[in-house]
């Protein structure tokens, strides 16, 4: 038995604002919501991203030459407390895919720093030694190559060896569990959130005359080792993912109810986006051979699209990313549409815009 209920209002598009947004910076605007649902909402993606997105860190640092951390090293202007809060600061950036095996596990990254008289020469007496001193790029990303890690005044030659591993929220050195460890191995704590900070703010929105609905703006800012969006939507797969725990009672199902007027026009206009192929936009060739490598033959095939899925197509790259989310804009369109309302999934949606323009070309036939 189908328990019914009234219609709820939904938010139709999630708005990115342009002008605001950077690399690690993004204000997501969401509306309309029913009301009190923007702060449900807004505080459920808070919490979940301040505290349960993953990222790499390092565990442990091991200084060839140093045993333990409460000691200076000769030829090294900090003492080796000071050096290991430096190495705190670094920041990596790997998404650990599921078709790659063993992506999680601690990584340990070896490299010989050499500084010569001729490079202290350079610097007036001093050497300032940086993250990609001791560290180089591979299986992970360095997002912040230039971290200063500590100033060598002498000449010398040491083996630095970094463990990296994959973790959420903050772990102190102690609650690591390392295999191998050697003894003057140095754990570290590690901060293994991406997010900074998350801010959400809830004003009120108009639908028809009512305007006591929800506008949900976020305001996400990351370290870069997730982007924001990245961020948000692992955060809202995460609340997914613990909301259909108690899905599995489901003592009743509900349906709900939805706008009765069938939005012919609206619909028919839209649909007639949808059916443009790609080459009737003004795309440019790289992405339109990317799209067409990927099989991609309608508007509405590249629309239902996620983001993510599309940084996956062979040779497509952020610039013709932006390139074809502008190109959208420009058409009210948008990749990661839901076009369930009007029959369309990724399962039909070739059939469905097929249908539509056999139908309008039968129409427009005499």
């Amino acid at each position: 038995m189908t328990v019914k209920y009234g219609k709820f209002e939904l938010p139709t598009n999630i708005k990115i604002e342009e002008t605001s947004k950077t690399e690690t910076f993004v204000r997501f605007i969401a509306e309309p919501f029913e009301r009190g649902f923007g702060h449900t909402v807004g505080t459920t993606l808070r919490r979940i991203m301040l505290t349960a997105l993953e990222a790499p860190s390092l565990i442990s640092v091991k200084l060839e030459g140093v045993p333990h951390e409460y000691t200076a090293v000769e030829g090294i202007v900090e003492d080796v407390t000071h050096i290991i809060l430096n190495f705190k600061g670094v920041l990596l950036r790997k998404l650990p895919l599921e078709e790659n095996r063993d992506t999680r596990g601690p990584k340990i990254f070896s490299k010989t720093l050499d500084v010569t008289s001729e490079m202290l020469e350079a610097g007036g007496g001093q050497y300032e030694v940086k993250l990609k001193d001791v560290m180089e790029e591979g299986n992970f990303e360095i997002v912040n190559p230039d971290h200063h890690l500590f100033i060598v005044t002498k000449p010398m030659k040491k083996r630095v060896d970094l463990k990296v591993a994959f973790g959420r929220g903050y772990v102190p050195s102690e609650r690591h569990e390392i295999p191998d460890k050697v003894v003057d191995e140095i754990v570290i704590d590690s901060a293994f959130s991406p997010v900074r900070l998350v801010n959400y703010f809830v004003e009120n929105t108009r639908v028809g005359q009512d305007t006591d609905y929800d506008r949900l703006i976020l305001e996400v800012t990351t370290d870069g080792r997730v982007s924001p969006q990245e961020a948000l939507t692992f955060a809202t797969q995460i609340g997914v993912l613990h909301l259909n725990v108690f899905n599995t009672l489901k003592f009743q199902d509900l349906s709900f109810d939805h706008e009765e007027v069938e939005f012919d026009t609206d619909r028919d206009q839209l649909l007639a986006k949808l059916g443009l192929r790609i080459n009737e936009i003004e795309l440019s060739v790289r992405s339109t051979n990317c799209l067409a490598q990927a099989n991609i033959d309608t508007i509405a095939e590249l629309v239902i699209m996620p983001e993510p899925e599309m940084l996956k197509f062979r040779n497509f790259g952020k610039k013709s990313l932006n390139e074809i989310k502008a190109k959208l804009e420009d058409m009210g369109l948008y990749l990661g549409m839901d076009l369930s309302r009007y029959g369309i999934t990724r399962d039909n949606v070739r059939e469905v815009i097929e249908e539509f323009l056999e139908e309008k070309s039968g129409q427009e036939s005499p």
